[in-house]
């Protein structure tokens, strides 16, 4: 099989499902082996925050739905959101170093993209930073556009970039 081929059958063979507080343990582990390979460029506040660990995570249950990504029964992504005031908030998007570039990313998107499409929530937006390779790439993808770069002092002393994307406008009325 070329190499082509078995990134195919990988992206073939993910699957994204609603997580569970079962989960906790192994979306702290993912967001910790993704997020480990950046740690000297966050403060150790934003690195302690930017990981959290099970019991957090079990915590964030209450707080809105987590996805997970799998391969047979190894969960390698996890994706959340939480309500805040300016909009939904994405959170906690990971994907383990072994299966990035197999399009976990895209897929935890997506599913979480048309888990809420059926709500009203007009408003979607995130933080990312300019040293993850990749990421604003990919929400740009996925509809997100810039809205500002955020400064040090806003988050631990790391600076990063605000991406938002609008999923639901109200037509006008008729005659309006």
């Amino acid at each position: 099989m070329s190499v082509p081929d078995t990134k195919m059958q990988q992206e073939r063979e993910v699957s994204v499902r609603l997580a569970s507080p079962a989960d906790a343990e192994d979306i702290s582990r993912v967001i910790e082996e993704a997020f480990s390979i950046f740690r000297e460029n966050y403060t150790p506040e934003a690195f302690v925050v930017v990981t959290p660990d099970a019991d957090i995570v079990r915590q964030r249950f209450d707080e809105g739905p987590m996805w997970v990504a799998e391969v047979g029964r190894k969960i390698i992504g996890t994706v959340s959101v939480t309500t805040e005031p300016e909009g939904l908030y994405v959170r906690s998007m990971a994907v383990s170093p072994a299966a990035q570039r197999m399009g976990v990313g895209h897929k935890l998107l997506d599913a979480m993209h048309e888990h809420l499409a059926a709500s009203e929530i007009k408003r979607i937006f995130l933080y990312t930073t300019y040293f993850t390779p990749g990421a604003k790439e990919m929400y740009e993808k996925h509809g997100y556009t810039f809205v500002r770069d955020t400064i040090a002092e806003e988050w631990y002393g790391v600076p990063g970039l605000e991406m938002e994307k609008f999923l639901f406008e109200p037509q006008a009325a008729a005659g309006e």
